[in-house]
């Protein structure tokens, strides 16, 4: 991706416009979310992408299928995991 370097100006409100070539590459629209991220002096605006619960998640269901997990196995799983930690 090719760098865009633009200044902005933060209100009395504390709200940042983003720029408008900044919005259009990124095809932010208007309502949309975005995630902050502070590292010491940096900040990062990162676009949230508008994935569905069940999208984010289906990698994790296609793997319990191949090992022939079932939800009701996860408590006693998780239970075990954390003695074992502790130990």
């Amino acid at each position: 991706m090719e760098e865009i370097v633009e200044i902005g100006k933060i209100s009395s409100r504390g709200q940042i416009a983003v720029p408008a070539d900044i919005r259009r590459k990124m095809k932010l629209k208007e309502g949309q979310k975005v995630l902050f991220v502070l590292g010491d002096d940096t900040l990062l605006v990162k676009k949230i992408m508008p994935e569905t619960f069940a999208q984010i998640t289906q990698p994790l269901r296609e793997a319990a299928k191949k090992t022939d997990m079932e939800e009701s196995n996860v408590p006693d799983m998780i239970h075990r995991f954390r003695k074992k930690k502790r130990q």
